[in-house]
């Protein structure tokens, strides 16, 4: 996929690469950073949100829905061994993407309802269409 320069600015051909190369509606990015690949995870009617985690689109409520599957939130987005993190990506108050580390030190994005792909750092996509990073969490990684 050919991304639109203006909105990721940071990222190119040289630091990242397509996994999936089909569209897939069954998943967000914000499922994908938690592990999960058959549901879409958002805050309203008839999508899956963590019980017990208020209803709205700010990162206080991603990290609470998050921490709910064993995150809690970290300093940074360096590599630890058995360790799994997540950046959770925002403007303003209201988030707008996550990734999570793969167990290379590399990221992985769920890119909307279109590809997932691998990206060398967190900030590979802070720009306009996903703001700043502004949150890291960690969790022991699961088995596989």
């Amino acid at each position: 996929m050919l991304f639109d320069q203006k909105r990721f600015p940071n990222l190119h051909a040289g630091n990242h690469r397509d996994i999936i190369t089909e569209t897939n509606e069954t998943y967000n990015c914000i499922a994908w950073a938690a592990g999960i690949d058959n549901d879409w995870w958002e805050p309203v009617a008839g999508r899956f949100w963590p019980a017990n985690t208020p209803r709205d689109f700010k990162v206080t409520s991603l990290v609470i829905a998050y921490e709910s599957v064993g995150f809690a939130t970290c300093t940074d987005g360096s590599l630890e061994p058995g360790i799994e993190k997540i950046a959770i990506y925002a403007n303003g108050p209201e988030y707008m993407h996550a990734a999570r580390q793969l167990e290379t030190g590399k990221w992985t994005s769920k890119m909307g309802k279109a590809e997932q792909i691998e990206h060398e750092t967190p900030n590979d996509l802070a720009g306009p269409a996903y703001g700043q990073v502004t949150v890291f969490m960690k969790r022991t990684r699961p088995h596989q």
